[in-house]
């Protein structure tokens, strides 16, 4: 394909973006084996300026997957380890006294980054998490009451393991609600972890992307023509309705306590425009809709505790929901 014309009509400065784009996947599989799909939600949240919370068992590769990332597309990367000992101001900085000046003097915090790896979000308490909410919504941080603006791109990947909860503070749905999207890291299958192993036979350095060959095939000027071209996707009225009808259904559903709220739509619109343009598409197909409804709605809903023992998950509700709600032609 030319990579100035692309199927979605987008020539010039988005069809060059999105080839580069396109270029990620291969250039993180350098590092990282068998993660295509947590690669492209999180090109997706970029797109979409949003944020995601990456669930998985430790050693799955998540840090690196951002890592790797942020060496494609030349960004800077920071990570915080979340302890249930971390203040607010380890994340955000704080005022700092100078002594040569007798002035105080403001220090930044690892969250003046592109991509900020929260590791373990649910490990520290509500007063350090809510420290990102500030960040994560308004992109910028006030200390002393001043508002101090966050670099751009800027995109906060939260982890959290989903089998260990002793010592955890879960994160409360109005926080949870601020994360774009939820996107689970399975464990690899046979083959992709014989890769992995055969890789690290071979000299593969994990903490050396440059090494392993990682480089950056685009950068923040694509990111915005890409931006730009995804706000010029097409979106009919009708799937405007279909994803309305999909939120309107979780509030219904007698599994769960807690429906997508309209900030949940506005996110799925969102996403499911972001992936028909990366799939080369100026507009938007019900398919779309269909292929974000998991990642942007699974951290939305909230079981009922009887279902929940049951053995219903939110997937699975969302799942039913998607095979009830009549599709638009």
């Amino acid at each position: 394909m030319d990579p100035t014309t692309d199927n979605a009509g987008n020539t010039g400065e988005a069809g060059t973006a999105r080839a580069s784009l396109e270029a990620l996947r291969a250039e993180i599989a350098k590092a990282v084996v068998g993660q295509d799909p947590a690669v492209t939600g999180l090109v997706v949240a970029l797109l979409c300026r949003g944020h995601v919370l990456l669930e998985g068992v430790p050693g799955v590769a998540k840090t690196l997957l951002v890592r790797a990332l942020a060496s494609a597309l030349e960004l800077d990367t920071k990570r915080v380890q979340f302890t249930p000992d971390l203040m607010p101001s380890d994340v955000t900085g704080s005022l700092v006294y100078d002594t040569r000046t007798a002035e105080f003097s403001f220090q930044e915090g690892p969250v003046f980054t592109n991509l900020l790896l929260a590791d373990e979000i649910n490990r520290t308490p509500p007063k350090t998490q809510s420290s990102l909410l500030e960040a994560m919504e308004e992109r910028q941080v006030t200390v002393d009451g001043t508002p101090r603006p966050l670099p751009e791109p800027f995109l906060v990947a939260a982890t959290q393991n989903p089998v260990e909860y002793e010592g955890t503070y879960p994160l409360p749905e109005a926080q949870l609600d601020r994360f774009l999207l939820k996107l689970t890291i399975p464990l690899p299958s046979r083959q992709d972890e014989i890769d992995v192993l055969t890789r690290h036979a071979s000299g593969f350095n994990p903490r050396d992307l440059r090494a392993a060959g990682v480089r950056p095939v685009a950068g923040p000027a694509d990111l915005e023509a890409a931006r730009a071209a995804v706000a010029k996707t097409t979106v009919s009225p009708e799937i405007t309705a279909y994803v309305v009808d999909l939120c309107r259904a979780t509030r219904e559903s007698p599994s769960l306590t807690l429906g997508v709220s309209p900030r949940g739509a506005t996110a799925l619109l969102a996403t499911s425009r972001a992936w028909a343009w990366l799939t080369g598409r100026d507009y938007v197909i019900p398919d779309d809709v269909k292929a974000l409804a998991l990642p942007t709605l699974r951290h939305r809903v909230q079981l009922r505790p009887e279902a929940e023992m049951e053995g219903v998950t939110a997937d699975s509700v969302i799942n039913a929901i998607l095979a009830h709600v009549p599709v638009p032609r």
